[in-house]
């Protein structure tokens, strides 16, 4: 286990930037996860951690050594891909075993790690299996084991379950958070799913075009976010954002665009216009309070209903009782709860103290 320190990190292919002067401390025994939409440039930071891309300028640490010069194999990291990288014609037993194989370790001691990688990840009926025999699943599990053998400073993972199907991924979430805990590993993981970053997180990194938005727990990113990028990317579904002004004549309300008002309970500390954020699950229906608006799409999950309406011109989409009594079309009654809103500025979409 180690630690990771990167200082004023840059990328650049030819003159195009596209990685700037990123700071970032990883403790010991952290998961640290990257998010962020495609093209953000969080699998090319995971890759300058791994040696696998030039470091255009800065410095990435691994416990006390500066590695920009150095190769994968001497960062002593290990490498997790979406695609498992497996080798086809070699049983599990021998994937999980080559890189021990070819730096020369002993064989009673490659079987020792082996067999100690297949116990922790339930692989051991499987050994003697190949690739083609397994599930998806079970080929990640695979890729999983062959990183713990080598005992690694720091596990890299690139968007590992992606290529699963949704109940999979789930148990495979549970799996790699298990793992961490039971391994006390220092792990970076990279994901554009914001829930696997949610789930299994202990910090979560928002990027956005080669920057760092924000970095916190899940739940500091969830109940204060710097601004509307991350508060539209954290949570699901995401945050509703209304254009409005801020008033507290007759009571404090949100006048919108067709002058109808979103009453709050509480004054928001100040006045003017606003983008007021409001997460779908944070909107209840009130026939005799609300804000009229116009259902729009009704999507039955059984747990609940989402619900997207028509406000003031703008859709707000709401999550709702599973036994959902509107149709298309009808006008339903709205009202926000006021101490999860949110304040952004308009014009520099950080959010307002």
């Amino acid at each position: 286990m180690a630690t990771v320190e990167i200082n004023g990190l840059n990328k650049s292919y030819g003159g195009v930037e596209v990685i700037h002067s990123v700071d970032l401390e990883i403790e010991n025994g952290e998961f640290v996860i990257l998010v962020g939409p495609s093209g953000c440039g969080k699998s090319t930071i995971l890759r300058m951690i791994a040696g696998l891309e030039d470091i255009s300028g800065g410095t990435v640490s691994i416990g006390d050594r500066v590695v920009n010069t150095l190769s994968p194999k001497e960062r002593n990291i290990a490498m997790v891909f979406q695609n498992y990288a497996l080798y086809p014609q070699m049983t599990v037993a021998q994937n999980l075993g080559f890189s021990l194989e070819i730096s020369r370790v002993p064989k009673d001691e490659i079987k020792r790690k082996v067999d100690n990688a297949a116990e922790i990840l339930s692989l051991t009926p499987l050994l003697s299996r190949k690739p083609s025999q397994l599930s998806g699943g079970q080929r990640q599990r695979v890729a999983m084991g062959r990183a713990i053998v080598r005992d690694p400073d720091v596990f890299l993972f690139d968007e590992p379950l992606s290529n699963l199907d949704a109940k999979l991924r789930g148990e495979m979430r549970a799996e790699i958070k298990s793992l961490h805990q039971r391994l006390g590993s220092t792990i970076v993981y990279v994901t554009h799913d914001q829930i696997e970053a949610m789930t299994m997180a202990d910090r979560i990194v928002v990027l956005r075009a080669g920057r760092i938005e924000q970095v916190g727990t899940p739940l500091e990113l969830y109940e204060q976010p710097n601004n509307m990028f991350v508060a539209g990317f954290i949570g699901s579904p995401s945050m509703n954002f209304l254009k409005g002004t801020l008033s507290n004549e007759g009571g404090p309300s949100l006048i919108l665009a067709d002058q109808s008002k979103v009453a709050l309970s509480h004054a928001a500390g100040h006045e003017g216009d606003v983008i007021l954020g409001i997460r779908p699950q944070d909107i209840t229906i009130d026939p005799k309070h609300g804000t009229p608006a116009t259902v729009t799409l009704i999507e039955p999950t059984g747990a609940d209903t989402h619900v997207s309406v028509e406000l003031a011109g703008q859709t707000v989409s709401c999550v709702l009782p599973p036994r959902f009594e509107y149709e298309l079309g009808s006008e339903i009654h709205l009202s926000f709860k006021s101490e999860h809103v949110h304040y952004f500025d308009p014009e520099t979409e950080q959010r307002l103290a």
